[in-house]
């Protein structure tokens, strides 16, 4: 929900803004295109007004090519032949959606985000940007992306993407750090879809992997394809460029990293030797700094010994009731879903790393250790944002292994509630994200009406589970 109207001029990272632009529109001025591939006319636009200081003209711009994405979508306009370049497109988006996350967000909430997790990263460094805000409110603020200054920023959701993103990123980063090929993609590709077919044989297709046949030729396709590729590249670049440090703001979580990762503040650190287990110092210097640092946004009630009934009262008074008067923390992060899931999501992949220690573990007392604050850590996410389908799905998955299936019940009885509330309210935010095809494409962040059915589903396999 929007409770306050943003404005470029009036930003207080306005400076920074209009120099990350400024920055963008000169990287795209220098590219060299082949003859007769010219510049689009709607990102011709809005480079032209971004250099004429038209500020307006650029919010215009942007409006007019998410209308036109969103026609091509539904066919009802053709894309022409010409080719979009790498820089160009990637320039536009980045723009674009950094100034939605300003503009659809708490704009202090997004200042710190992107602020607290720059500080966090030694210069020099690769950072892994998941989320939209993770990739596109750290690019803006950082001194300057196309420099790598503080550290290269990456975004590893779209590392398969050789045609546009990794021939942008080379562009940039290619003299300074190894970013992977056209044949590094092809091979992990065969090599995972080799590794597929075994396992389709055997019977032993995760979920989401699927073979689907075109023009005689079959081959795996699904969600979970893309983010295997691009986990085996991220990999491939953590071990080609030894002497970088690595941190990662998690989007989908990569096998391969969980035995490297340790907390880092907001984010995760990816270490060149995996930690055989997480020391108890680690552990409370990551308890400590979350209970800080949420303390403005919720209060600083929450710890060990508040039960999870507590816990979804709460909620329930303040997210679903609108029940503020009493709140400790700041209503204006309570009545914004937009930083609630940028630091929600941050917490639950903290909490999911140590639900993957605790499953991995060497011995009881260990286990027990990292249950405990997997716990503590999936109860901050799920009230930082209890309408996050990430927090609330891994929260509940966390409970039913441990049985306890009555506080999974709870957990997932609120969510429904709140979901059905979000869809009875105005649709979700979109913007113009990139696809593996050139093309802008126009994505709401969530699906309402099918992530109710899907709680509402899990809520009763809950109950009947109960029952048994």
């Amino acid at each position: 929900m929007r409770t306050s109207f943003w404005s470029l001029e009036e930003s207080a990272v306005s400076a920074e803004l209009k120099r990350f632009i400024a920055e963008k529109c000169a990287q795209v001025r220098a590219e060299i295109r082949a003859p007769g591939h010219q510049m689009g006319a709607e990102s011709q636009s809005l480079f032209t007004a971004a250099e004429n200081g038209d500020w307006r003209g650029v919010f215009d711009s942007l409006a007019a090519m998410h209308k036109a994405a969103r026609e091509r979508q539904s066919g009802s306009t053709r894309w022409n032949s010409q080719v979009v370049y790498p820089v160009e497109w990637a320039a536009v988006n980045e723009i674009g959606a950094a100034l939605e996350e300003f503009a659809a967000g708490e704009e202090k909430y997004a200042i710190a985000f992107a602020r607290d997790i720059i500080a966090s990263i030694p210069p020099g460094s690769i950072y892994f940007a998941g989320t939209d805000p993770g990739r596109f409110l750290v690019t803006a603020l950082s001194q300057s992306h196309v420099n790598g200054d503080p550290f290269f920023t990456i975004t590893q959701n779209a590392l398969a993407d050789h045609r546009s993103y990794l021939r942008y990123v080379r562009g940039m980063y290619g003299s300074r750090i190894y970013i992977p090929t056209q044949e590094n993609t092809t091979k992990a590709f065969d090599e995972y879809q080799e590794d597929a077919r075994r396992r389709r044989n055997q019977g032993k297709l995760l979920p989401g992997e699927f073979f689907e046949e075109a023009g005689g030729i079959t081959e795996l396709r699904g969600q979970i394809v893309v983010m295997a590729i691009n986990g085996a590249l991220s990999k491939l670049m953590f071990e080609r460029n030894p002497e970088r440090e690595f941190y990662v703001e998690e989007s989908f979580p990569l096998n391969w990293m969980y035995p490297h990762l340790t907390p880092h503040g907001l984010i995760l650190k990816i270490n060149r030797q995996g930690p055989f287990e997480l020391s108890s110092n680690v552990v409370q210097s990551d308890h400590e700094y979350w209970t800080r640092y949420i303390e403005p946004m919720i209060g600083d009630w929450l710890n060990y010994d508040i039960s999870l009934p507590e816990i979804v009262a709460f909620v329930e008074r303040v997210y679903l009731r609108h029940e503020l008067s009493d709140l400790a923390g700041d209503p204006r992060y309570i009545q914004n879903d937009i930083p609630q899931k940028s630091f929600s999501k941050l917490r639950a992949s903290i909490a999911g790393l140590y639900a993957w220690r605790a499953q991995n573990s060497k011995g009881p007392a260990e286990k027990e250790r990292m249950l405990k604050e997997a716990d503590f850590a999936f109860r901050q996410a799920f009230v930082l944002c209890p309408g996050s389908p990430e927090a609330v799905f891994r929260y509940i998955n966390l409970l039913v292994g441990q049985k306890r299936l009555d506080e999974a019940i709870l957990v997932a009885d609120v969510a429904v509630k709140l979901e059905e509330e979000a869809k009875a309210g105005p649709e979700p935010r979109a913007h113009i994200q990139e696809d593996f095809s050139h093309k802008p494409i126009v994505e709401s962040q969530t699906s309402p009406p099918k992530l109710v059915t899907q709680l509402g589903s899990l809520l009763e396999q809950l109950k009947r589970m109960r029952s048994r």
